[in-house]
């Protein structure tokens, strides 16, 4: 089992996907909304996978509610995470309960039709900076976002689903959005330790992984954090005893176009100690991520896939079977008003 986390490019295994998802050095495979048309197409694809693959790959999604819910038809939509946070200020006890049922709902549906895992949930502040987090966030609060963070995570672990906390150590407070420009967060260690390191730190003991942000945090590294050895290593694993699976954001994203080439970006996000390495959007980088590492097998001793395959869940129930569980009618009735927001 790889590093590498691969996407696809529609709602079937194309013949070159077929070939690329037994590359050795695959470890699974990211869904998006262009993968998805229905409940029975994505188990048909999922099918497909598991048929062609050599070994088990670990399949995801950002499947967090709201505006980033990749599968929608024969889902029950999910509301956005910042939703709750505002019910938080007005019922505190209420906002918990359906923090829990959300990481439950969204973790049940995905079990049930093949998924392994959903980069969930978000840990940012919503500091109204940022556009591309804002209501993904639970809160602007770092006590809050615990709160409900922990509740969603202890719902998704109910559901059987490990969790992944992004974006460490925090992306909600700059306003560049690291698909489309190379970003900065001007702030020194301090300020970022007493405030949006707060939610990770606090909840280490309860994430089974962590996704690693685009920025570069200037005061505290020149390098982007998922290619930063201080920040993946002496701060996450060492200082905050992170035993869990670090993964890097998609490494074709323009906030890391800037450290040179895929092959180079894979070489460091490796070195740093990132465990599950994402290259979507792009299938030449993905190509040239896995010769890259061919001819390179050194880098692989870096990488310990047993970080990977701790992420794989329990198996539950069909989506059918679910859906007519109390268990399930009781989470969407909750959940309900927020989606109807």
């Amino acid at each position: 089992m790889g590093p590498i986390i691969l996407d696809l490019t529609g709602l079937e295994l194309s013949p070159e996907e077929r070939e690329l998802i037994k590359h050795p050095q695959v470890g699974g495979i990211i869904f998006f909304q262009r993968n998805f048309e229905s409940t029975s197409q994505l188990e048909n694809l999922i099918s497909q996978i598991h048929l062609h693959s050599n070994q088990q790959l670990l399949l995801t999604v950002d499947q967090e509610g709201g505006r980033v819910q990749r599968f929608q038809n024969g889902f029950t939509s999910l509301p956005a995470l910042g939703l709750i946070g505002a019910c938080y200020d007005q019922n505190p006890e209420e906002a918990v309960q359906l923090a829990e049922t959300h990481g439950w709902l969204l973790a049940s549906e995905l079990l049930a039709v093949g998924i392994d895992l959903s980069f969930a949930p978000v840990l940012d502040l919503n500091n109204n900076l940022n556009q591309v987090i804002g209501l993904r966030a639970l809160h602007s609060n770092p006590s809050i976002v615990i709160k409900l963070g922990s509740a969603v995570i202890a719902g998704m672990h109910r559901a059987g689903m490990c969790s992944v906390g992004k974006h460490f150590p925090g992306h909600g407070s700059v306003s560049a959005d690291t698909h489309t420009h190379f970003t900065v967060d001007d702030r020194d260690f301090q300020t970022i330790e007493a405030q949006d390191l707060i939610p990770f730190a606090q909840l280490i003991p309860y994430l089974d992984g962590i996704m690693a942000s685009h920025i570069v945090y200037n005061q505290v590294d020149p390098l982007p954090c998922g290619f930063s050895s201080y920040w993946l290593q002496t701060i996450l694993r060492q200082q905050l005893n992170f035993a869990g699976a670090i993964f890097t954001d998609d490494l074709s994203m323009k906030a890391v176009q800037h450290m040179g080439t895929i092959s180079e970006r894979v070489r460091l996000a490796l070195q740093a100690g990132c465990n599950g390495l994402l290259v979507c959007n792009c299938r030449k980088d993905a190509i040239l991520a896995l010769e890259y590492l061919e001819r390179y097998p050194e880098l692989i001793k870096l990488y310990n896939p047993q970080h990977l395959q701790k992420l794989f869940p329990r198996r539950t129930l069909t989506l059918p079977a679910l859906q007519r569980t109390d268990a399930w009618l009781s989470a969407v009735n909750l959940l309900k008003p927020l989606f109807e927001h």
